[in-house]
């Protein structure tokens, strides 16, 4: 499970060989969840206000999650993604 990003001790990962739709992985203080890419639905628990800030990177680099997730399909290397300042 590549790491792609770690902010505010959220951090973000991909799975290989992943299900649509294209989604990632978000670990926080023991919440897990998964977050799709597209529209932003939550599978999981992860606390207001980490969402607040995952949301917010995640409009910053939604091109960029759309990238890996077409590697990760192709079982390419991922690219590493600023984390939220």
């Amino acid at each position: 499970m590549p790491e792609i990003s770690r902010f505010y001790g959220i951090v973000i990962y991909m799975f290989f060989n992943d299900h649509n739709p294209p989604h990632f992985h978000v670990n926080y203080q023991g919440y897990e969840a998964i977050i799709e890419i597209e529209n932003g639905t939550v599978t999981g628990q992860i606390p207001r206000r980490a969402l607040k800030m995952i949301y917010e990177w995640l409009d910053l680099h939604k091109d960029e999650l759309m990238n890996n997730w077409e590697k990760m399909t192709q079982r390419k290397p991922l690219s590493k993604i600023e984390p939220l300042d």
